[in-house]
């Protein structure tokens, strides 16, 4: 399974993101896109928002820290 969170540093919903994930003990990869322009513009092209965090969850895109959808595309439930 890969897992992209695509984040900022001063992002308090990110930190929940990975908060959430280092729980359930789901290692993903972290962007953080305040530093990379790049990774920025891919964000933006694969779910058409600018705000973070986005994650990408084997191809299944989540805009910002919604636990259910997070929950569902991890198949935690």
């Amino acid at each position: 399974m890969t897992i992209i969170v695509y984040s900022t540093s001063t992002c308090p919903y990110c930190d929940m993101v990975k908060r959430f994930l280092k729980q359930n003990k789901i290692l993903y990869e972290d962007i953080n896109v305040g530093e990379n322009r790049a990774a920025a513009m891919e964000m933006v092209k694969k779910s058409g928002q600018m705000g973070v965090p986005v994650l990408d969850i084997n191809g299944t895109i989540i805009v910002g820290f919604d636990v259910e959808a997070i929950k569902k595309a991890l198949k935690l439930e």
